[in-house]
């Protein structure tokens, strides 16, 4: 189990570092995935429900549930910057605009894994792991990364500033003669 959850989290860490030609912006979406996992395992233990095979299925919903917050959070920041407004305006922009379309997706991931959570009868016992571990991570996750995820992205983007070589690559066009060459640079 554990090296299937690395497994999931290096998958996601490549493909948004792919996304966003970035080696920091994958940290500070990736750092909301830790309070659905308390989340989830708290609710579980507080349930006094096993940590099995469906409530890992549980997990591994939530790390592509929740982390869209953080997305929808950070790519609006980045845009936000490229038009010209500091980290901390641009993420608190961000917060501002995003705050409803994560309210939205949250409240109908929640409420579609209610059922599952609170189901009875034949079979439920194998299904309210699942929805036990995803409506318990959303809860926590949910009020916990609307705080913490403009803190760090504001602290990444200091250490961005501090390290520019090391966290951000951005693709450069090199015009000459009329040939185009693309190369990855560092911001400079």
């Amino acid at each position: 189990m554990p090296l299937l959850i690395l497994a999931a989290l290096i998958a996601v860490y490549i493909v948004l570092g792919i996304l966003y030609e970035s080696l920091i912006h994958p940290v500070t979406i990736l750092s909301t995935l830790p309070s659905a996992g308390v989340g989830s395992l708290a609710a579980l233990m507080l349930l006094g429900m096993p940590f099995d095979t469906m409530a890992l299925i549980g997990i591994i919903l939530l790390i592509g549930i929740v982390k869209k917050n953080a997305i929808m959070m950070i790519d609006f920041a980045i845009h936000a910057e490229h038009t010209g407004l500091g980290a901390l305006d641009a993420i608190r922009q961000a917060c501002l605009l995003r705050f409803r379309p994560i309210m939205m997706t949250t409240l109908c991931a929640l409420l579609g894994a209610l059922p599952l959570a609170l189901g009875h009868g034949p079979g439920s016992e194998l299904r309210r792991p699942l929805g036990v571990a995803v409506v318990g991570g959303l809860l926590v996750s949910q009020v916990l990364t609307l705080y913490t995820t403009p803190i760090i992205y504001l602290l990444m983007e200091q250490t961005r500033g501090r390290l520019p070589r090391l966290w951000s690559f951005r693709r450069k066009r090199h015009v000459a003669d009329g040939s185009v060459a693309i190369s990855a640079k560092a911001p400079e």
